[in-house]
């Protein structure tokens, strides 16, 4: 039985992988999950930088249930994150169980590499065609999701990049990956053991970071007011940089 291989590239902000072999139950699935993390996401965390993804086909010549629910959740995942899983140069067997199985609309199948690619530029440029204002980066950070979850819809409605996640190791990687302006710490971070050292070594090798920290209060505070207190100290460093 032939392993599953790849060759991957990335073209206009496309994550091409090249799949070789047989799509089955098992290390071939896995593999083919790993392959689509490593093109698409900052290492050690479940942020997406690449959120296009193609697959190339063309020598792929089996896939079994097992493998066809791998894409299906690929696909999910991928759509969740604001992106978008294609197909190209799937054999005969390959759109045979495509169509046998009626996923044509959640893959869409294309003859080449370059029609794909093109396909993924042409909804962008359909989406909108006014180009995208540069946004202030922000990651967050804080045990709670809930607080996590207030804090995205918060500040991307104010316009804001934002990225969120539970632990302070991966804020670190995250802050080491995307260069944001600002760190912003819940109060749940003051409890782990290892927060103070992390954002003191972050201090020391980005000068330009601004760390926040919320008050200890911030869950039980008025959602309006703390919110407008945030925005506030946002925006004043904005203005001074």
């Amino acid at each position: 039985m032939m392993q599953l291989t790849f060759e991957s590239q990335i073209i206009n902000q496309v994550a091409v992988i090249r799949c070789k072999g047989r799509i089955t139950f098992g290390p071939e699935a896995e593999a083919l999950e790993k392959e689509v993390e490593r093109q698409t996401k900052i290492e050690g965390t479940s942020v997406y930088v690449v959120k296009r993804v193609l697959l190339q086909l063309g020598e792929v010549d089996f896939i079994d249930s097992s493998g066809l629910g791998a894409l299906v959740r690929l696909s999910k995942l991928i759509h969740a994150a604001g992106g978008e899983l294609k197909l190209c140069q799937a054999s005969d067997k390959v759109l045979r169980v495509i169509e046998i199985t009626h996923l044509g609309s959640l893959f869409p199948t294309y003859k080449s590499e370059a029609e794909a690619i093109d396909a993924f530029s042409s909804a962008a440029r359909n989406q909108d065609t006014r180009p995208e204002p540069l946004k202030i980066r922000i990651v967050c950070v804080d045990t709670s999701k809930d607080l996590l979850a207030g804090l995205n819809a918060l500040l991307s409605r104010a316009g804001y990049e934002v990225l969120t996640t539970l632990y302070i190791s991966e804020a670190a990687t995250l802050t080491r990956a995307t260069n944001p302006r600002v760190l912003i710490c819940g109060p749940g971070v003051t409890a782990v053991p290892t927060a103070a050292a992390i954002l003191d070594a972050l201090r020391g090798s980005s000068g330009d970071l601004e760390i926040l920290q919320l008050p200890s209060d911030y869950h039980t505070a008025d959602a309006g007011q703390a919110g407008e207190s945030l925005l506030s100290k946002l925006q004043a460093l904005a203005q001074v940089n």
